[in-house]
């Protein structure tokens, strides 16, 4: 007996050991980033990549991510909202991630026309007749055109930095700002010189964008890296170089999309319930306090700065973003 119970305690002593190494062990490794799986659906010119959380038959919300990001911005936002019982869509934009062209031929167009008719096609493909749409940079603009074109489709609106529709004709191009440096790729951009280096350093381009465009964010290489992914898509380069050229001028829209452009350069005001967000530490566009674009929004309307945050709200400020996605979400006037 006395045997038996010696080696029992033996056998005890080195599982609790073996036990604690293990957990030492599991503390000291570092989190594995969540990567977001997506899939695939035609929709419009596109095969769009789609990530999809939440249940299938909850109200649909879908989230849109800029330049030059991917939708891993939306890697903490997407379960907060997927947990409360939303259905949530979160598409690579055009040029981004596994999102291909149907069409060789197909022209690769980075204009606001485009981005905004493939949310809406997006919508129609997947049976989606009305969702809160949010986004920052090129998502906020795709999702400012699709409430500005299909009002009955959004029931509530999220946007960074406010109303991001533009009238790109040459006449009316906006007049400079004061300080112009947090643009500085975009006129890069409208030279060979800046498609030559796109092509051969997306990433090193897009890092030192990450790093310009919000200055207070600490982002790790991890973080940087399963983002950057994204950008190895062959389009990539002539849809980022399309967008700018033709925001600034220096490029023609396409035919398919001049009805859209000439009644966007309208300014159309948007009357979905919106909440716009401004980032107080962003380095590509000043924070305001809303008034100067107002007049762009004839629905409810509120206007919120995070104190820190740059040009990304979601992935540095995900609590606050998914807060306001929810409370449009919740008060919203849903149809179906």
């Amino acid at each position: 007996m006395h045997e038996f119970n010696r080696r029992r305690f033996l056998l005890n002593a080195a599982a609790g050991a073996a036990s604690l190494s293990f957990d030492n062990l599991a503390l000291a490794a570092p989190k594995a980033l969540a990567v977001m799986p997506t899939k695939q659906v035609e929709a419009g010119v596109l095969d769009v990549g789609y990530y999809e959380a939440g249940p299938e038959n909850g109200h649909p919300i879908i989230l849109l991510h800029g330049f030059p990001y991917d939708i891993h911005s939306y890697a903490e936002v997407a379960p907060i909202l997927a947990r409360q019982g939303y259905r949530v869509i979160v598409p690579h934009l055009r040029g981004h991630g596994s999102t291909r062209f149907l069409d060789d031929a197909t022209p690769r167009a980075g204009q606001q026309a485009a981005i905004g008719q493939d949310l809406i096609d997006l919508m129609d493909a997947l049976h989606i007749p009305e969702a809160v749409l949010a986004g920052y940079d090129w998502g906020g603009r795709a999702a400012c055109v699709a409430a500005a074109l299909k009002p009955s489709r959004c029931v509530g609106l999220v946007s960074v930095n406010s109303y991001l529709i533009q009238d790109i004709s040459k006449a009316n191009l906006p007049a400079p700002a004061p300080v112009e440096a947090g643009f500085w790729y975009q006129f890069y951009f409208l030279t060979e010189r800046g498609r030559a280096g796109l092509s051969a350093n997306r990433k090193d381009i897009g890092h030192l964008m990450w790093k310009g465009n919000s200055p207070t964010w600490h982002f790790d290489e991890p973080t940087f890296k399963r983002s950057a992914q994204a950008w190895d898509n062959p389009d990539y380069v002539e849809v980022v170089l399309h967008s700018y050229r033709h925001r600034l001028g220096h490029a023609p829209g396409y035919p398919d999309y001049e009805e859209t452009e000439a009644f966007l350069a309208t300014l159309p005001r948007i009357s979905s319930p919106a909440i716009t967000i401004d980032g107080a530490a962003d380095g590509v566009i000043k924070a305001t306090d809303g008034t100067a674009s107002a007049a762009r929004f004839s629905g409810p309307r509120q206007h919120r700065q995070l104190a820190g945050i740059g040009h990304n709200p979601p992935q540095e400020a995900p609590r606050a973003f998914a807060d306001a996605v929810l409370e449009l979400a919740r008060k919203g006037r849903w149809r179906t």
